[in-house]
């Protein structure tokens, strides 16, 4: 069954602005996500080998300058321009994001997002002008040395124009950040993470924007508390468990399993649903976030590098020497502050309204219901459609393709499995064109489209036990038409 086209048309257009600021967070996170780990490798030499560290060397502690000051924002413009114009643009990205290096003393992150994106755009804007008129035989000769003089152009720029530009602004955030703690007010930063995260805005807050600036206060301080306001898997913990012990009766059971992926897997996706089928509950989730900022900052709790994935075991690993009880004080705290507001207002489970007594498939249901689509199959976003008996690849898609996609896509590589269908996961802005059966979060649902038009699009609302896996497994076992 599939939505008709003005339908269609109303949700997205009722979603537009969501989905354009998606999409440029995204990208954000997409220059930074694919080198998480060379930032935890950075948080490990660091919290290993700096003089407070847990086995102080002066000489291996050398390596955490250079690897912060060029390796870290290097990787950065190389990714950002990949994703602009391939490996072509990868080069020239990190050449131009070198002259940003070059222009600051700190670390370049943010000059990196910019200098790697912006040269890699030019180069790619001059090789399709060139297209076809460069003569036979000197194809290499124009491709390296476009390269080489852009290239050398951007770098300047980035030396003398963009890097300078990016340093101010990096002090100036820096310093309100400073002003925040100064005056206890970074614990408000809450009251907008936690609402941007149920928009699936959640990496492109902490790998876009937190954790440069973490890495560059860890650098100068050991540890950052920044990077803890995004990552700290206490409020979703705490709203999960109000939801197993005061929830909707179905849905207790499922939740154990979420809170497991949620607290020791890292994704905090996994959480998202529970607050959009019951809005409210995203004031429990500020509730903790707010109070674990506090817990951290009164305990002086912080970590040496990103969190990623939000887990306790990554907390765990990239905590510095002497601070693991402040850390898990915050998670503790905001665990407990999330589970009590959400269990407030489930009333404890008493009192329950009718619309709280529901299974499973009507919870699912609800949701879609209040998008205006069908609640009786797959939530489609067109009219396409595809035979079960022809799927041969199936795409899960999420916003960095890292996280919940990779869970999901291994679920679902078991099921469809006996019937040869390939299943792969991919970040949403990297979904191939001509794929022709993909499955996202309702919430990604029109930057998917965006980027696969002629595709089938199946939607879902939870990470776990959603109607529509089961009916896409049915669908191709039977070989029935999805739509």
């Amino acid at each position: 069954m599939s939505l008709p086209d003005a339908t269609l048309n109303k949700n997205l257009e009722g979603t537009g602005a969501r989905a354009r600021v998606q999409r440029f967070g995204g990208y954000l996170a997409g220059m930074i996500m694919p080198n998480i780990g060379a930032f935890i490798a950075w948080g490990l030499i660091t919290a290993l080998f700096i003089p407070t560290g847990w086995l102080p060397n002066e000489s291996l502690a050398s390596l955490v300058g250079p690897t912060i000051t060029f390796l870290l924002p290097i990787l950065i413009g190389y990714t950002g321009g990949r994703m602009v114009h391939g490996q072509r643009g990868a080069v020239i990205g990190a050449l131009a994001t070198m002259g940003a290096i070059a222009a600051a003393d700190i670390p370049m992150f943010l000059g990196a997002m910019v200098m790697g994106p912006l040269a890699a755009y030019v180069l790619k804007k001059f090789d399709r002008a060139i297209d076809g008129k460069v003569p036979s035989g000197f194809e290499m000769l124009v491709d390296n040395f476009s390269l080489g003089i852009i290239g050398a152009v951007m770098a300047v720029l980035g030396k003398v124009g963009i890097g300078p530009v990016v340093g101010v602004l990096v002090d100036w955030l820096g310093s309100g950040v400073g002003w925040l703690v100064g005056h206890s007010l970074l614990p408000l930063a809450s009251i907008f993470i936690e609402p941007a995260k149920v928009l699936f805005l959640n990496n492109a807050i902490n790998h876009g924007v937190l954790s440069p600036l973490g890495a560059a206060e860890s650098q100068e301080l050991g540890k950052s508390v920044l990077f803890m306001l995004e990552s700290n898997p206490g409020p979703g913990l705490g709203l999960l468990l109000a939801f197993v012990f005061f929830g909707p009766t179905k849905l207790r059971g499922a939740t154990w399993g979420s809170v497991i992926i949620h607290f020791f897997g890292g994704i905090h996706e996994i959480y998202f649903p529970y607050i959009l089928m019951k809005p409210r509950m995203i004031l429990a989730t500020i509730a903790g976030g707010m109070t674990g900022v506090a817990t951290a900052l009164v305990l002086g709790a912080g970590l040496v590098a990103p969190a990623s994935p939000g887990s306790i075991i990554a907390y765990t690993l990239v905590a510095p020497r002497g601070g693991l009880l402040p850390v898990y004080g915050s998670v503790l705290a905001a665990t407990v502050v999330s589970f009590f507001v959400a269990a407030v207002l489930f009333g404890f489970g008493r009192g329950k309204d009718v619309a709280d007594e529901v299974t499973t498939e009507t919870a699912h249901d609800e949701v879609m219901q209040e998008s205006g689509s069908s609640a009786t199959a797959p939530v489609m976003t067109a009219t396409r459609s595809i035979a079960g008996k022809d799927v041969r690849t199936l795409i899960i898609a999420c916003d960095a393709g890292m996280g919940s996609s990779v869970m999901v896509a291994g679920a679902m590589r078991k099921k469809l499995a006996p019937y040869g269908v390939t299943v792969t996961h991919s970040p949403v802005n990297e979904v191939p064109a001509d794929a022709t059966l993909i499955m996202s979060q309702s919430g990604l649902a029109q930057r998917v489209r965006s980027v696969a038009p002629h595709a089938v699009i199946v939607t879902f609302e939870r990470f776990v036990g959603d109607p529509a896996f089961a009916r896409i497994e049915a669908a191709i076992r039977l070989g029935e038409t999805i739509e």
